[in-house]
């Protein structure tokens, strides 16, 4: 039944993605019904997978973050429409679990223990009701310089530039790359904006409380959607996916990543571009994020070990992993931005295709590392989206008492224990 939802609301959102976009003005960003659809999208298909995996799969057939977004009983109605269409994330999200939510609604999540792994407890950062203040104070902040730029800078740094015939022909390849690096740089913060907006509206209703660190500072950190000084310091492909639109790229793994039984990273994308919209650019953009995904996993598993040893090489290879990761972003989402696949072709034939052509000869050159069967499959390769993330977003999940809830208490306050840790 899982499955099925999961075609329906998918099938449903992409009918309203056509309709706005064949049937309203096509290539305008404004504000209509698909944007909430998207997240409403994520939230019924998360919950149908937490359902299934809670009431009708057995407990070691599922992943530790799997047993501890399960949910052991069917919601009731109140509850189900209270989790989907709560005013805090109805319009831009974030997305977040079922149980971290109904542990907020019920006012538990304030009053969570850390634990030691032996089930003792350890209260010495235990408060009453952390004040959110701060932290709205600093999302707000990072909102008002995002917007800022985004009003200033960005529209004198237009993407479209980079297909400019005149531009083209007479500037030189540093150039073009220079242009392409900022101009692309200068279209993030309208992503800051509203994501970070989002996070502050959260918060600021007491929602989003991950709890204390080990030097007892709390942390406000448990639906964000971006880090960005990662993401513009990315030393690599997946450190860059690792800390953008983190919530999508969770629910990606939740129900399709894990579950997927071949090829799963080509799944995931492609999923990431059906719920994305239908825009030719975006999967233009997502097919392109495949061929760089396996080049740079391959690059890493085969060539950085050689790197990591001396400090100072170790800071060269950083460099250049640096402006590789950049130039290879920057060249991914062109498509995305101009979102039709003339302008796209434009761009990627004044490159002469280049870094397609160079990520399919690391393919055949550097060899990939199989996947195990059975329980050792994400083990073995590590997903686009990091292990460590899912450890800190997920594996840190409220106790939920049912009446058939097949795990202990123990097993519970462990499993929060273990990602406060990180």
């Amino acid at each position: 039944l899982s499955r099925y939802c999961f075609v329906f609301a998918l099938g449903y959102l992409t009918v309203c993605q056509i309709t706005r976009v064949y049937i309203f003005d096509y290539g305008q960003y404004s504000a209509d019904f698909s944007g909430p659809m998207m997240i409403i999208t994520q939230k019924i298909t998360s919950l149908a997978f937490e359902i299934h995996d809670g009431m009708f799969r057995k407990n070691e057939d599922l992943t530790p973050s799997q047993r501890c977004l399960a949910v052991r009983r069917m919601p009731s109605l109140l509850e189900y429409l209270s989790y989907n269409c709560n005013f805090m994330g109805i319009l831009a999200g974030p997305l977040c679990s079922y149980k971290d939510y109904i542990t907020f609604i019920e006012g538990r999540s304030y009053r969570l223990q850390q634990s030691e792994a032996n089930g003792k407890e350890d209260t010495k950062y235990e408060q009453t009701d952390p004040s959110p203040n701060i932290a709205v104070a600093q999302k707000l902040l990072i909102c008002g310089l995002s917007l800022l730029f985004h009003m200033t800078i960005t529209k004198t740094l237009p993407v479209e530039y980079n297909i400019d015939d005149n531009f083209i022909a007479t500037a030189s390849w540093p150039v073009r790359f220079f242009y392409l690096y900022v101009s692309i740089m200068a279209a993030r913060p309208k992503y800051y904006f509203a994501w970070t907006l989002a996070d502050a509206i959260n918060n600021a209703a007491g929602f989003g409380f991950r709890g204390y660190d080990k030097s007892g500072v709390m942390r406000w950190d448990l639906i964000s959607n971006l880090r960005i000084q990662q993401i513009e310091f990315s030393t690599s492909f997946k450190m860059f996916l690792d800390n953008w639109n983190i919530q999508t790229a969770l629910w990606l793994k939740r129900v399709c990543y894990e579950r997927a039984t071949f090829s799963p990273t080509i799944q995931t994308f492609i999923l990431s571009a059906i719920w994305h919209g239908v825009y030719p650019g975006y999967y233009l953009t997502f097919l392109t994020g495949v061929l760089m995904t396996l080049a740079a996993r391959a690059i890493r598993n085969n060539i950085r070990h050689y790197f990591v040893e001396s400090p100072a090489v170790k800071l060269c290879y950083d460099i250049v992993t640096w402006v590789a990761t950049q130039a290879a972003i920057s060249y991914t989402v062109v498509p995305f931005v101009l979102l039709s696949v003339k302008p796209s072709f434009t761009f990627y034939s004044s490159c002469y295709f280049c870094l397609h052509i160079a990520s399919i000869l690391v393919l055949l050159v550097f060899p990939l590392k199989r996947t195990q069967k059975g329980s050792k499959k994400h083990e073995s390769v590590q997903p686009v989206w990091s292990r460590k993330l899912e450890e800190e977003s997920l594996l840190q999940k409220n106790n939920y008492p049912t009446t058939n809830n097949s795990f202990s208490q123990k097993q519970e306050i462990t499993c929060r224990y273990q990602a406060l840790k990180q």
